[in-house]
């Protein structure tokens, strides 16, 4: 480790990284937003320097060992110092490789899908907007400036996921995002909070060197990485805290695709590596995060095998897939998490991708709908979301292969076998609900003809332009399995603890992978498929699993009868009994005070003759008796 002049190269390209996307949101918003090509130019060039910049940074880090961390101070409260710089170590570096590939792409591909949107200026604004918060998290060095930028990449979220505000049903996805991704985000800086009053700093090194151990007890320890898990669970729709995501699909596709293959869901993960020694530090943190992984990848997994809704259905995978992630580093396998969250953002954009070029001809989610409607005549688009649907399934030589194989290994190698068999499970759920969407659009079962359904002329410049995203994420999803060993070396994660290899697991989740698109086959792609899932013919099993385990009920009910008539109104009760009716007794008390108070002062001599007379009587028995 350590601190260069100003003028190092590196600094400089790391700060143009993160800044040229916020001078472009800061452009469009000013000066172009009646000009959309030109908003559309800013942006894409903005994001295209990031890029450039950080593939520079990539290859510059080769050449250096070690993290490079640039501070300086920001704040000073007494003996505080607050830093604020960028870190550049091999996580970082990654992340941020990820981030501005996905960013472009979609920018690129958004092009085509926005055009001739009203908001179409506002729209890449935002996605600069965006770009800069999370360029700028994954370069952050302290946690606080961390979370400074977790905050923007929420807020900056909530504007694209209701960006058609028009929509009733966007404002409120909107809003949902906002409110239950905060609370996750409360408990995270109660965890900054305990780090910071026992540590003296936030310093992401020191927090992860072994000195933690000496200045904070084994409780203390737990108690702030669950805290700060707290904010995993909500950035990266974790149970309790997952139903958020699936109804965030309001916003435009390409939304969908940023915030949902590597970027903002994803911030969850990264936060967790970010920090993996020291969670490390405490095994009951590190098992709650196993089984919150556990039971939101098998519970998403559920909810997407009877969802009709073709972005929906890649939602619930992304929860899914994010809790596989979260399985590996809970198993203590740091390479494992972070190589599917590489592998998982190419393959997932591309879904999104894929999903957007159907919706955008046929106008409709309803995967049905797009099968009758002749879905399959995209050629490109069908192609490259089968390739992605492998990846996602595990199935090899795709790059989902490599990445949930190591993470199997890591379940495997812990001592209760209940969690690798949890794995094996999600493998099975995922190939089948996977290729049950792929199946039936590729084996429509209505007569109605391809044109009908108001099947859009996808033969033109705008699908071109949508296109080339998907090759190029297609192809990053067959090759990228394959530099499993170049990643393990570069990441070089000296604390990481990794499953051992077990013959029998490869076999086992090959087998379950096969026999989950073998089902699915069976139910929806043979020729006298009913189309209908096992779990679809159990009415109530169909039910709970669309109604998300009834999780989104709980949450009204608990607002109605324990927030708002139980908390609010006794509240409102206290306020009107309470307070309002003490200041109203003692009101009245005064005024009827003031009025016997009155009748000694009417001046009338009779009244006080009268008085004056009553206490002589009254003494004088007093006295004779």
């Amino acid at each position: 480790m350590f601190t260069p002049s100003l003028q190092d190269l590196t600094f400089v390209t790391a700060i143009i990284s993160a800044l040229v996307p916020f001078i472009a949101f800061a452009l469009i918003m000013i000066f172009t937003r009646s000009r959309p090509k030109l908003s559309a130019g800013l942006s894409v060039g903005a994001i295209s320097v990031s890029l450039a910049s950080a593939l520079f940074l990539v290859i510059r880090h080769r050449a250096i060992s070690g993290a490079i961390v640039y501070t300086g101070q920001w704040l000073v409260s007494g003996d505080i110092t607050v830093p604020i710089g960028v870190l550049l170590d091999p996580l970082s570096l990654l992340m941020l490789t990820i981030v501005t590939v996905i960013c472009f792409l979609v920018q690129i591909y958004s092009i085509g899908y926005m055009a001739g949107d009203p908001g179409f200026s506002g729209y890449y604004a935002f996605m600069s907007l965006f770009a800069w918060a999370m360029i700028s998290l994954t370069l952050s060095p302290t946690l606080l400036q961390l979370y400074v930028f977790w905050e923007l990449v929420g807020l900056s979220s909530y504007l694209l996921i209701g960006f058609w505000f028009e929509k009733f049903s966007a404002g409120e996805a909107g809003k949902k995002a906002f409110v239950m991704t905060r609370l996750g985000d409360v408990a995270f800086f109660l965890g900054l909070l305990v780090l910071l009053i026992s540590l003296g700093n936030l310093n992401i090194s020191e927090i992860n060197s072994p000195v933690v151990t000496e200045k904070m007890p084994s409780a203390l320890i737990t108690l702030s990485a669950l805290l700060i898990f707290g904010g995993v669970i909500g950035k990266s729709a974790q149970f309790p805290l997952m139903t958020w995501l699936p109804d965030a699909m309001e916003g435009p596709t390409p939304v969908s695709a940023l915030l949902h293959s590597a970027t903002m869901v994803a911030a969850g993960v990264y936060l967790f590596a970010r920090i993996f020694p020291f969670f490390s530090l405490s095994p009951t943190a590190m098992t709650v995060c196993l089984a919150v992984g556990t039971l939101s990848m098998l519970m998403a997994s559920t909810m997407a095998m009877v969802s009709r809704d073709i972005k929906q259905v890649w939602a619930y995978s992304t929860i899914s897939q994010l809790g596989f992630m979260i399985m590996g580093l809970g198993a203590g396998s740091y390479f494992s998490g972070v190589f599917h969250l590489t592998t998982h953002a190419g393959f997932k954009a591309l879904l999104f991708l894929c999903a957007g070029v159907f919706i955008h001809a046929h106008d409709t989610n309803d995967m049905f709908e797009i099968s009758q409607r002749g879905g399959r005549t995209l050629k490109t688009p069908m192609i490259c979301m089968t390739i992605a649907a492998a990846a996602l399934s595990g199935i090899p030589p795709f790059s989902g292969f490599f990445s949930k194989e190591a993470i199997l290994g890591a379940l495997a190698g812990l001592e209760n076998p209940l969690w690798v068999w949890a794995g094996l499970l999600g493998a099975f759920l995922t190939a089948y609900y996977t290729f049950r969407l792929i199946f039936i659009i590729l084996f429509p079962k209505s007569t109605e003809s391809p044109a009908a359904g108001g099947h859009h002329d996808h033969e033109n410049g705008g699908y071109r332009v949508m296109s080339w995203p998907l090759i190029t994420l297609a192809a990053i999803t067959v090759i990228l399995g394959f530099g499993q060993g170049a990643l393990e070396g570069f990441l070089a994660f000296g604390q990481s603890h990794e499953g051992g290899h077990h013959s029998w697991l490869l076999y086992t989740a090959l087998g379950m992978t096969g026999f989950g698109v073998l089902l699915a086959w069976l139910e929806f792609g043979r020729r006298s498929a009913s189309q209908t899932g096992f779990a679809e013919r159990i009415p109530a099993l169909r039910h709970l699993f669309a109604e998300r385990w009834y999780m989104d009920r709980f949450y009204r009910w608990f607002l109605d009868r324990i927030i708002y008539k139980g908390i609010s109104e006794t509240c409102m009760n206290n306020d009107n009994r309470v307070i309002d009716g003490g200041v109203d007794g003692l009101a009245r008390g005064t005024v009827g005070t003031g009025r016997m108070l009155a009748r000694l002062h009417l001046g009338m001599i009779q009244y006080k003759l009268m008085v004056m007379f009553a206490v002589v009587f009254l003494l004088a028995l007093y006295f004779l008796f």
